[in-house]
């Protein structure tokens, strides 16, 4: 169908900011070998040498500089060693559910038992999140000696407590914030703990995510076990064989992709695109339609990630952790299919919800303005999925967003979403200082974050955030930007320039590119009734482009901020651009 629509003036159009690639950057990682296209981002991202871009194995950081691993090591050691009972303490994500799949598969490999291995993980409506006492309670139903986190736990100090008044050990792998009392850093008193976010800890890469955290535990276990003579360097299990998993919880939790983390995901994916994977991370690329062969971060983040981010939020993630344990191919695929139901279930849900949102948010903006910080109610919202209608606000805003749903307990469960400069959980800490009470329980990172209120403090808590943000937030901040790599010439215009592309690890504090020109509208209609398909003369070049979720014509001359994607059709392959925005042109 033909828009008919006039076309609008842009409104609220961000403005552009040029990475910056040094020619002589470039030019030496060129001399390198590096693909020229890639060489321009790459030094546009902060890489200097060609070595930052080896993801070789042996390039990992040493398990010896993660505080706390080399006593986890050894106490797992002695716990494998007396055949102790283990119980792995999962939380409800894709990051949790991960890690909880390494930690099974690798203490199985390791030498741990079969029949002293079992993992919990919270029912999020029920449990809440983290190691609670009712989460000991349900875990002690498995008689275990120690109960590990994985995900979770650096906050958690009457669980630890709980869990130890009854005789069972803990070790706390996680990599969120710990909790602050009165301002001050107060640790859970368990017998390990392994958090590179932890005070004690100097290793060099603080952004491992909770699959991250464990894998280096099983890393550092196994040098133990090596040195115990229990293995050779020869007879060694291989670990490496959990690297897609491990790159699947990274990739899904949008941690920052520094250096070390890129390794593991390029390593998790080399596999994967080899064919060398667990039985469930097959039967969920099979579930989603994507081509192994061509997997990507992409992938990971946008296909299997929600996959099993669903069974957690509207279902039990046992079916996520399930999938991804068992070695049994057939009951994988009947796994991931169950997932992608869950899915699409999740989908419809979070389009209801979105739009009772957005008419919510309308009636915050009588001017078309928004509030320095978002806070929005509903009784009718699905706890289950606050934190992705919270993402999707404060996309279209641009403001710290916190979404609330109705507990079962009775109590306001809210999931915060913010933008770069604005710290979320520096934000709750500051609003639980001003108003003692209001926030029955709190936690996260800089960019999400969750917390517990009750009802009728729902109100002062919304003031309180709106305060905070308004004494951090600069105009600069609150401004709307598009970081791009500059235009993109005809020569890399090209189906294997975007393979190139594509086989690259791109992500958090890693950004996929994004190029800018000015073209030429040449035709533009609707598809699907809410995407806008084009035809766009660049550098007098015909190119095809699509804006997913954009109904509104543009006008005929603008400047563009962009993706490259491979579009197949009937068989065919055919390079399109996919908008991000159109720029403002007034810099």
């Amino acid at each position: 169908m033909r828009a008919t629509v006039p076309v609008m003036a842009e409104s609220n159009s961000p403005s552009l900011i040029l990475r910056d690639a040094p020619p002589r950057v470039v030019w030496a990682l060129e001399q390198a070998g590096v693909h020229p296209l890639l060489a321009r981002l790459y030094a546009g991202r902060g890489v200097r040498s060609v070595d930052e871009l080896d993801d070789g194995l042996a390039r990992l950081l040493d398990p010896a500089g993660l505080h706390g691993a080399a006593a986890a090591a050894r106490f797992l050691a002695d716990a494998i060693g007396a055949a102790k009972r283990l119980c792995i303490v999962a939380d409800y994500d894709c990051d949790g559910a991960t890690a909880c799949a390494v930690a099974l598969r690798g203490l199985a490999l390791l030498g741990a038992a079969p029949a002293t291995l079992a993992y919990v993980v919270p029912d999020r409506a029920v449990h809440g999140y983290g190691l609670t006492p009712a989460i000991v309670d349900l875990a002690l139903a498995h008689r275990p000696d120690v109960l590990i986190t994985v995900d979770n736990g650096i906050a958690s100090l009457e669980g630890v407590a709980h869990a130890r008044a009854h005789g069972v050990a803990v070790i706390v792998t996680d990599h969120h914030l710990p909790a602050l009392v009165d301002g001050a850093v107060v640790l859970p008193d368990a017998d390990v703990i392994v958090n590179p976010n932890q005070p004690a800890c100097k290793f060099a890469s603080k952004n491992l995510a909770g699959v991250g955290v464990i894998f280096y535990v099983l890393l550092a276990l196994r040098g133990e076990l090596r040195a115990r003579g229990v293995f050779t360097a020869e007879n060694q299990p291989r670990l490496d064989a959990l690297l897609d998993l491990v790159a699947l919880g990274t990739v899904a939790d949008v941690v920052r992709l520094d250096a070390n983390n890129r390794r593991l995901v390029a390593q998790g994916l080399k596999r994967v695109r080899a064919g060398r994977m667990q039985p469930g991370v097959a039967a969920l690329f099979g579930a989603a339609g994507r081509d192994i062969r061509r997997a990507g971060a992409f992938d990971f983040g946008f296909a299997l990630g929600p996959r099993i981010n669903a069974a957690g939020r509207l279902a039990d993630m046992t079916l996520g952790i399930e999938c991804l344990v068992t070695d049994d191919a057939a009951r994988a695929a009947e796994l991931a299919q169950q997932l992608d139901a869950i899915n699409r279930e999740r989908r419809d849900v979070e389009t209801g919800m979105r739009e009772q949102a957005e008419a919510l948010l309308e009636s915050l903006m009588p001017e078309d303005e928004a509030p320095p910080a978002l806070a929005i109610f509903d009784p009718e919202f699905h706890e289950g999925v606050v934190g992705i209608v919270a993402s999707r606000l404060k996309d279209r805003v641009h403001r710290p967003t916190f979404v609330f749903a109705l507990g079962q307990d009775g109590l306001l469960k809210g999931s915060g979403r913010s933008i770069a400069g604005f710290h979320l959980r520096d934000a709750l800490d500051l609003v639980a200082k001003r108003h003692p009470g209001v926030l029955k329980r709190f936690g996260g990172h800089a960019m999400a974050a969750g917390c517990t209120i009750a009802e009728a403090d729902f109100d002062t808590f919304d003031a309180a955030l709106r305060q905070v943000a308004l004494e951090r937030l600069d105009a600069p901040t609150l401004a709307r930007v598009v970081r791009s790599d500059g235009s993109l010439g005809s020569e890399h215009y090209s189906a294997d320039a975007v393979r190139t592309l594509e086989a690259q690890v791109w992500g958090q504090a890693f950004e996929a590119p994004v190029f800018c020109d000015e073209v030429q509208v040449v035709s533009q209609r609707l598809v699907g009734e809410k995407h806008l398909k084009l035809t766009l003369r660049c550098a007098g070049v015909l190119r095809d482009a699509i804006w997913f979720g954009r109904s509104e014509p543009i006008a005929e001359q603008v400047r563009l901020a962009y993706r490259v994607s491979l579009d197949e059709y009937n068989g065919r392959e055919r390079v399109q651009m996919v908008v991000e925005a159109v720029i403002d042109t007034a810099l």
